[in-house]
Parts: structure tokens; C-alpha cells; sequence
């Protein structure tokens, strides 16, 4: 079974956190991965910084440019990660954008996965039919699982497609704008995340946009099985750096 299965068996709310790879410094990739499991985090997006990311807010762009200039890659990212399973053992997922992946060969990719122990990938814009299509068997042959986004606009009958395609979880995004942290969910979010919670789904969700502290996560949770937090994680890491990673989590979990 893979990690990520494994971690939504559990009993208790996921916490998952994502950061760009390369950022803020070259070498801090796997340093910021073993603090975040010493913190107690439950699973890791590990964000492949690209030059136009669309669904990423300004403070993720941000990380991303100053990864790129700091010579963040693909290639560079797979050397980092080669020993990782050797320090660091919670689900860990490869986040981006389908270009980088398609340059660097996409069945090369998901070897170069399969081989440093990614459990799964975030791909935001390679839509279902195509990766069904052209892709899944590589995913498959690599036992990697693919990770899809829903948004409050996705069709009751895409998201039906999305679940019976998914054997991990679904990446709930809490609204339709770019990433960002947020001061808490209106209404309009309150009933979307009930009315995705009585479709009855096969794959647990997790939702991302928008969390930001204790209360924006414990109500993402409430009828979700975890959180995802990105741009308020890249803030604090921008703030104080890898050391002080522990009380960013601890003030989450509170």
C-alpha cells in the first residue's frame, strides 16, 4: 500500500504542508523535509518551481522565481532527494506544472519518482482525459498515485469522474482564485465543503487555498480529512528561516 493510503487510514485530521523546493536557499530542501516530520507534519507537497505558475498566488511566484534563480531544476531536485527515504519516512508528494515534467520526459519523471520514494504527484494542469489517455499506465508501472483538484465550480459529474480515477485523495480548493492564506471561509465555502462531504466519495479530501492558522485549519477539517497549507508556510519560512519551522506547526496544531 502506498504511504499516502496509509496516512488517510489514520485516525486524526493530515496535516500537509507545501513549500518550493530551493527556497529560500539552494540546499534547504531536504533540511526543510526532516524539520517539517520532526514537527510532526503528516505528509509534504514538495512544490517543482516553474516560471509561470497560473494557480499560485504572489507569495508562492515569489518562492518559485527566487528557487529558479537559485538554480532549482528538475534534475537538481531528484539529486537532493536521493537519499531522503534514508531521513525522512512520511508520504511525500511532487507538485507542479506538466511542462517541466514533459521536458524532462514524463516516463523518465515518474522513474526518477519511483526510485527516491515520491508517493504521488500534483499536476494541475494535465486534465484527467489526457493523463487517462497518454499517462496513467507510467503512473501505474511506477505505483505513483495521481493527486486531482476540485474547485466550488467543478461539476457534480467531473467530480464523480475525478474520484472513480483517484486512489489517494482529492485536492479540494477551498475557491476558484490563486493560492493565498486567508483570515477564515465565508458561507459560500462553509456550504461547498458540506455539500462535497454528503456526495459520499470514495477518496478522502483534503482542501487547500486559504489555510492559514488554527482556526482556517480546523475549519477546512471539519468535514475534510486534512488541510493543506503552501503560501503561509513560505511566509514564515521567508520570516525565520528553516530553524524555526516547530512554531509555525505548533501554532497550527494548537
Amino acid at each position: 500500500m502506498n504511504r499516502i493510503q496509509q496516512k488517510l487510514q489514520e485516525n486524526k485530521k493530515l496535516l500537509s504542508i507545501y513549500f518550493t523546493a530551493g527556497y529560500p536557499n539552494l540546499k534547504d530542501t531536504v533540511p526543510v523535509l526532516k524539520a517539517l516530520q520532526a514537527s510532526g507534519v503528516d505528509m509534504v507537497e514538495i512544490g517543482l518551481p516553474f516560471s509561470d505558475p497560473l494557480a499560485d498566488g504572489p507569495t508562492i511566484q515569489e518562492s518559485s522565481t527566487a528557487a529558479l534563480k537559485n538554480g532549482m531544476n528538475t534534475q537538481k531536485l531528484f539529486d537532493q532527494l536521493k537519499r531522503i527515504r534514508a531521513q525522512v519516512d512520511i508520504p511525500l508528494i511532487a507538485m507542479g506544472y506538466f511542462n517541466p515534467m514533459l521536458q524532462y520526459g514524463v516516463e523518465k519523471f515518474c522513474a526518477a519518482c519511483a526510485e527516491i520514494g515520491i508517493d504521488g504527484i500534483i499536476m494541475p494542469d494535465l486534465p484527467l482525459d489526457v493523463w487517462q489517455e497518454k499517462y496513467k499506465a507510467i503512473y501505474d508501472q511506477y505505483s505513483l498515485l495521481n493527486i486531482f483538484l476540485i474547485t466550488p465550480q467543478t461539476s457534480e459529474e467531473r467530480i464523480r469522474a475525478i474520484d472513480d480515477a483517484s486512489d489517494g485523495f482529492i485536492y479540494m480548493v477551498s475557491s476558484a482564485s490563486t493560492t493565498g492564506a486567508k483570515t477564515g471561509f465565508g458561507d459560500e465555502q462553509s456550504d461547498y465543503f458540506k455539500r462535497i462531504a454528503a456526495m459520499n466519495l470514495k477518496n478522502p479530501q483534503i482542501v487547500g487555498f486559504g489555510i492559514s492558522n488554527a482556526q482556517t485549519f480546523k475549519a477546512a477539517t471539519t468535514h475534510a480529512k486534512g488541510a493543506i497549507i503552501g503560501s503561509a508556510f513560505i511566509k514564515h519560512l521567508t520570516a525565520h528561516g528553516v530553524d524555526r519551522i516547530q512554531d509555525f506547526i505548533r501554532e497550527i496544531r494548537a
